[in-house]
């Protein structure tokens, strides 16, 4: 047990909502692996240019994960961009360093990594992207990116921001990009036609695990679903996925994946990765 002191740095996740976040376990129980005098909190914040006030005016601080609503709307009040994130216009992780404030993004990285290690074909296939919040930005500019992906296509109910994803896409790659309101009769055309559908909205996020945007009809053995939302570790989606004969990739891999590098950006230390999955999935057992 790590002895919480003075010169303890501290890590969190900020977001609205997070009490359902598996952040502090999984980051906690690295630092305690290793004998790091970190520790890692979960800060429900409303205010974002207050909290990030508050960040500045205290000593001790290491970085801080970024979740739903506040993966965009960041950016503005941070000193530097690495260039990855500042490309897809979304930052899931700040590390403090020596006073400034650096973004990061490590969502993209650890979709990449949960859609490869499951054996997912990219290559030549049409896409579809439920949503177009920062968690969806991110997987969208890695799928854009080097993995040769045929067609794009972006579902999400703002118009707006839905839009400005499509433009983005479209000025920053040469993938072919599509995108339209989420309703059931484009859903189910556009489901039809790929072959790799993922999830980027908080639907089906514990407590409300019975909901779904994606009616069970629309599903065929040819589809592999991926679904970011981990709490529940299978999502009605997933489930209802699997039952079709679809191949389903959990959003625990995704975030087991992005928690690595998070670590390893504020530690610059090798994450246990083995000890945070096995927090993980202890979680719903």
């Amino acid at each position: 047990m790590i002895d919480i002191n003075a010169h303890t740095q501290l890590c969190g996740v900020l977001g609205n909502p997070v009490e359902h976040s598996l952040s502090p376990a999984i980051h906690n129980a690295a630092f305690q692996t290793l004998g790091l005098n970190y520790v890692y909190l979960a800060f429900r914040v409303e205010d974002l240019d207050s909290a990030i006030r508050g960040i500045r005016a205290i000593g001790n601080v290491r970085g801080f994960s970024v979740t739903i609503p506040h993966k965009v709307a960041v950016i503005p009040f941070l000193d530097e961009v690495e260039s990855t994130a500042k490309h897809i216009g979304s930052v899931n992780t700040i590390v403090v360093e020596k006073g400034k404030l650096l973004g990061y993004n490590t969502d993209a990285s650890g979709a990449l990594r949960a859609l490869t290690d499951a054996g997912v074909t990219l290559k030549g296939q049409r896409v579809a992207i439920l949503g177009s919040g920062g968690a969806a930005r991110a997987i969208a500019f890695a799928l854009a990116g080097k993995t040769g992906i045929d067609r794009l296509t972006i579902l999400g109910i703002e118009g707006t921001e839905r839009r400005h994803l499509a433009d983005d896409l479209r000025a920053k790659t040469a993938v072919s990009i599509e995108d339209a309101h989420l309703d059931d009769a484009t859903l189910e055309e556009v489901i039809k036609e790929c072959r790799v559908l993922l999830h980027c909205t908080p639907l089906g996020m514990s407590p409300n695990v019975d909901r779904t945007c994606v009616p069970a009809a629309f599903l065929h053995s040819a589809l592999t679903v991926m679904d970011i939302v981990y709490n529940p570790l299978e999502t009605r989606l997933l489930r209802e996925a699997k039952t079709a004969g679809c191949r389903t990739i959990r959003g625990l891999d995704m975030f087991l994946n992005q928690a690595v590098a998070q670590f390893e950006l504020w530690t610059q230390q090798r994450a246990p990765a083995d000890a945070m999955r096995t927090v993980l999935e202890s979680r719903f057992s």
